[in-house]
């Protein structure tokens, strides 16, 4: 089995991640408070983390008493990412070979945050097995409502392949939520279309609470999660 490669591993006493570190985004970013939500409720129970295609500032690093294991393809966000300390390990590989980094059961859960839609469905549907293999209670899918054209800028593997629906979650056994309020107030990288950013932000943030929550057809993403291996 080929082996993902180790840019560096540190110790939880090395890396800072606090909760404290996200009021700051409360003005501008509303829905990101709501995000967090999700993924500390979601990964209660879990203990070591695989954030799969982890970017340089992926949310995850706002939990804090997760051992976090980031994967990424794209070196120059992978370095990023350790120099702000957001894991305690970091690998670089090709999600799309996912399945041979890793020993299945690795991981208490796996987590892919805006991933999934930037790869063919094919590859898509076969990350999504692997995923489901290494983890021993979570998969979490996080990804646009439908397609989303975007654009990647200088390699940075940004370009989008594929859409991902709540029905297609739904049939391969995941519980859908809608993310990010309702689909039309946003656009590329999902920011808000509109300006004020700020006022269209918190209209966003109440429509998810008041509406696309419980309807993820309307929301502009979609938030799934799959218990596996019998986990609770």
């Amino acid at each position: 089995m080929r082996k993902a490669e180790a840019i560096v591993e540190s110790g939880k006493d090395q890396v800072s991640r606090t909760l404290s570190g996200l009021w700051p985004h409360w003005l501008t970013n509303p829905s990101l408070l709501t995000f967090i939500g999700e993924l500390r409720s979601t990964l209660r129970h879990c203990q070591t983390v695989l954030d799969v295609g982890c970017g340089n500032s992926s949310p995850l690093r706002f939990l804090p008493k997760l051992h976090l294991v980031g994967l990424e393809g794209y070196a120059p966000a992978l370095e990023e990412a350790r120099r702000a300390r957001t894991h305690d390990e970091y690998f670089s590989g090709d999600v799309k070979q996912l399945g041979d980094l890793f020993s299945s059961r690795r991981f208490d859960a796996c987590v892919a945050l805006d991933v999934i839609e930037h790869l063919q469905k094919d590859d898509g549907w076969r990350m999504l097995a692997d995923m489901e293999r290494l983890a021993t209670r979570r998969v979490i899918i996080f990804t646009p409502n439908g397609f989303m054209a975007q654009r990647s800028q200088h390699g940075n593997l940004q370009e989008h392949f594929s859409g991902w629906t709540a029905e297609d979650m739904r049939q391969r056994g995941y519980r859908v939520l809608g993310m990010l309020g309702a689909k039309p107030l946003r656009g590329e990288y999902h920011q808000i279309r509109y300006r004020p950013r700020m006022f269209w932000s918190v209209v966003s943030a109440l429509s998810h609470y008041c509406y696309t929550r419980a309807r993820p057809e309307s929301a502009a993403a979609i938030f799934c999660v799959k218990s596996v291996g019998g986990g609770r």
